[in-house]
């Protein structure tokens, strides 16, 4: 084996290292980049129960780069960076969007989009139930699956095997729950679906498969939608935070639990916020966590599990204060129907909350009242209901450095090298994890 790679490298050098061209009918070898993500929990939908349960991270391959990932209750989405989206989980509904109605558990499978259609982004918050999201660049918003409550805009509650494209323009903000969603098109905010705790945001308590305006947000700049079971909200690029529908647990955050509104609220906060996640997938289980512009974090809503954070399990109705373990610093958070996750700044994933169906991902089924370390190198995270993601950066070798023994080939990243004309082996270089 030694004299193997010896010649191999010695031929390697020969061709890259001597700068010398291969023969023109040569083909230069390319390395086939697969980024891995890693999920845990379970997914859950239509009348499957949950299904896929993992109690700890486990990963799953997708055939490229990726450049963000999103998640509904019952499928798991990842967007890589040419455009082509892929997912993975419960299909019944149509959710996969590759037109059949079929689960794929341990492999992805590509979303069907229209010829010409490349992919810019996916809701950075949640997916409503069995159904997904994407925008285009072109800004144009595409939906799939089952559309119950009519959250795809399209006058119907029709489901769809292939994305369809909806009647809105200009998006630069989506987010949906259960079977409603709320849409920043060309710098207004439209709500659709089911409108049971004035989660429309729109005055009124009455359901819509058609766009309505959420009203007393005319003239703001949002930067993101957020949504869970029975709620909404959205962030204003000065830092304000609102959000209305269901409120039984302090989900408002405005200080009076009991109250539900069918028009956004202000989130009264010190400073500015940066970052939010809104979570909850059932009457009485919603929780908001945000990161401020001053690095505090802080929390409110139901707290039955310990979700919020602050090592209780009282209801909050106004924001409280939570902190990281000693020496950590979060960047991003994400919270699903009642446990929490945060990604530090070296990119460690903390989780705390409801653990029934393995939430947290620490191989239990014990519920979690303090952050506990449950995976590292993650540069992105999203979870809804009862299941989490996350991906880590694909760090871009030098081919040659690849084909000499794959040296620090990054996090989860796989090469692979193509074989060449020559005789000689080609060698595959494994990324760890």
């Amino acid at each position: 084996m030694k004299a193997i790679l010896g010649a191999t490298v010695a031929a390697v050098f020969l061709i890259v290292g001597c700068g010398s061209q291969p023969p023109p009918s040569a083909s230069a070898p390319r390395p086939v980049i697969t980024s891995t993500i890693k999920h845990w929990g379970s997914f859950f939908g239509g009348t499957s129960g949950n299904s896929d349960t993992e109690l700890s991270p486990t990963a799953l391959t997708v055939p490229g780069t990726i450049a963000e990932i999103g998640t509904s209750n019952s499928s798991q989405y990842a967007l890589l960076t040419d455009g082509r989206v892929y997912a993975w989980g419960l299909g019944t509904q149509g959710q996969l969007g590759d037109g059949r109605r079929e689960n794929s558990f341990t492999k992805a499978v590509q979303v069907r989009f229209p010829a010409g259609v490349k992919i810019a982004s996916l809701p950075a918050d949640v997916m409503p139930y069995d159904t997904a999201l994407a925008v285009d660049t072109r800004g144009r918003v595409w939906g799939w699956g089952h559309n119950g409550g009519g959250e795809l805009c399209l006058g119907n509650t029709r489901a769809y095997s292939t994305p369809v494209r909806l009647p809105l323009s200009h998006v630069t903000a989506l987010a949906g729950a259960s079977n409603h969603a709320v849409y920043d098109a060309d710098g207004t905010v439209y709500a659709c679906g089911v409108n049971s705790a004035g989660d429309l945001g729109d005055g009124s308590r009455r359901n819509s498969t058609r766009p309505v305006k959420v009203a007393g947000l005319d003239g703001s700049s949002v930067t993101a939608l957020v949504a869970s079971y029975a709620n909404s909200g959205a962030l204003l690029s000065d830092g304000e935070y609102l959000d209305w529908g269901y409120n039984g647990n302090g989900q408002l955050g405005d200080g009076h639990a009991g109250r539900s509104s069918a028009v956004p609220v202000r989130v009264g906060l010190r400073d500015p916020v940066t970052q939010v996640a809104q979570g909850g997938s059932i009457w009485h289980n919603g929780q908001t966590l945000v990161l401020l512009s001053d690095g505090s974090l802080w929390s409110w809503g139901d707290n039955w599990a310990g979700q919020l954070g602050d090592g209780t399990t009282v209801t909050r109705a106004s924001p409280v204060r939570i902190y990281p373990p000693a020496g950590v610093t979060y960047r991003s958070l994400a919270t699903g129907s009642a446990t929490s996750y945060a990604v530090s700044t070296t990119g460690q994933v903390y989780a705390w909350g409801v653990n029934l169906v393995g939430q947290i991902g620490d191989g239990l089924t014990r519920t979690a009242m303090a952050p506990i370390p449950v995976a590292s190198g993650a540069a992105s995270i999203s979870s809804t209901a009862n299941n989490v993601m996350i991906s880590a950066p694909a760090r871009h070798e030098a081919r040659e450095r690849a084909v000499l023994g794959g040296l620090l080939p990054g996090p989860w990243v796989k090469f692979t090298i193509s074989p060449s004309p020559s005789p000689s082996p080609s060698l595959v270089a494994v990324g760890s994890g």
